[in-house]
Order: structure tokens, then sequence, then C-alpha cells
């Protein structure tokens, strides 16, 4: 089974050329010879509005291009309620620049926690995961994913699953999550730097489905750098008043990293 493209020509552009001259130039703008994150939060919009913030993340892992050889990969479900964790039976899933394999023994080793189940309709028209695996695709030669997509969820479970999944240095954990929706400039702009000061201090408790839209993954994120002593930081925080849109409603987009 193979997962198809839901958003290609909506939230990112179809042609694959278009595509990679827009990656690479996210990516260029967005040069870094920083260290190689273990795990980054990133924005899930249309690529105008929010590529540039994911890219801040992105650009980071060039250097680990042959070493990254599985992502987890959690995002929110923005069109199907359940609860707990949801995984797909798809061995692939495809984008305009191709198709990426799904890590079957990941997906059934998740799949037997109780709260994780196979659901197909959670993943077929999801844009949380879908948007992302393009970057990984042009940053990373060959790899396979794990993707998750969190319903009604706890942030125990979700640190949970990633504490199975976390791995070595070939495992990269990328959380999908926007921020504030649909506020003035200012308002988000204020909003969104009291999440980033949250999420910095890992107090997934501070968080609600008004900070993030992808809440439940992050505080499971969170959750789980708490317990492993581990630091996250804020390296991009914009919004779509800055990138693409009008000021007068936008969404906060921050590009976050644990090192």
């Amino acid at each position: 089974m193979n997962r198809q493209p839901a958003v290609a020509g909506s939230f990112y552009p179809a042609n694959p050329e278009q595509l990679h001259s827009m990656l690479d130039r996210y990516l260029n703008d967005a040069a870094s010879d920083e260290k190689t994150p273990k795990a980054i939060i990133a924005p899930h919009a249309g690529y105008i509005y929010s590529g540039p913030i994911a890219a801040t993340a992105y650009a980071r892992l060039k250097q680990a291009r042959d070493r990254i050889t599985r992502v987890v990969l959690i995002g929110p479900s923005h069109r199907v309620a359940f609860r707990g964790l949801a995984v797909s039976g798809a061995e692939t899933f495809t984008t305009p620049l191709g198709k990426v394999r799904v890590d079957q023994a990941a997906v059934q080793a998740i799949a037997r926690l109780p709260f994780v189940e196979y659901i197909e309709q959670a993943h077929a028209h999801e844009h949380s995961l879908e948007v992302h695996l393009p970057f990984l695709q042009e940053v990373l030669d060959d790899f396979a994913i794990v993707p998750i997509v969190a319903g009604n969820a706890s942030p125990e479970q979700v640190s949970q699953v990633l504490a199975v999944l976390w791995g070595g240095a070939e495992t990269l954990i990328v959380i999908s999550s926007d921020l504030s929706h649909y506020h003035d400039y200012l308002t988000a702009q204020r909003m969104d730097k009291s999440t980033s000061q949250a999420i910095e201090q890992l107090q997934y408790e501070r968080l609600d489905s008004e900070s993030a839209c992808g809440k439940v993954p992050v505080s499971g994120l969170l959750k789980l750098a708490r317990e492993k002593s581990l630091s996250i930081t804020t390296i991009d925080l914009r919004n779509s008043g800055d990138t693409a849109g009008d000021k007068s409603r936008v969404v906060g987009y921050g590009a976050y990293v644990i090192e």
C-alpha cells in the first residue's frame, strides 16, 4: 500500500522541479553549520507561509545527510477525531520528489501499545506529516519514516512512543506544529513568545490548544526531554505576517531544536 500526496499543488508545488528549487532556496537562505539536532519542532502550513521557518531547522541536518536513516514523524490530526495515536499500514508515502519508505518493523513495534492503532483515514488527507516529507527528501539520502498522527493523546502516551523509538544518531525526531492561529500580528507575537518560553523551559503543562495546534506531540517531546535532562532551543519565531500573509490575521510558526 502506498499513501498518495493529499496537498501537493496546494500546500506546496506539485511540479518536482518547482518544489526542488523552492526547497533549495529556503534551505540556502537558512544555511547552517550548527550541530545536528536529535529532534526538531517545525511548522506544517503552506510553504509560502511557513517554509522559511521550517527550513531553519532542516538546514541543520545537511551534515547528517548519510547518517540519519530513520525519521520519527508525529503531527496532529486536523480532519479525523480519535483517541490515542494513529499509524498506517502503508509501505511508502509518496511526494512529487518520489517515494519514502515506512519503517514497518518500528510501526509494528509501537502498534502493540494499547493506545496506538492503525487508522488509515487519519493519514489519508492529513497535511501535518506530508509537508515535512519533501524537506526530508531534500536534506537526507536514504531514510525510512515512522509516520504517526496524534489524536486525543496524553503527553505520557506520546513520550512513551518517542522513548521506544528514540534510537541513536541514526534516528531523527520531527514534531509537526504551528503556533497561534488567526490573531492580529502583535497579539500573535506576544502569544508565540510566551509559548516559546514554555517550550524552552520544558513546561508542557503551560501549553493549550490555543498555544500550538500540535500541543499533543509537542507536549510528549517536552515531557521526554525533561526526563532525559535535554534542553530545547528556539531557532526561529515568525508568523505568516512576516512571510506571505496579511498582518491582521496571522498564524504563528516556530522552529526548535534538541541537540
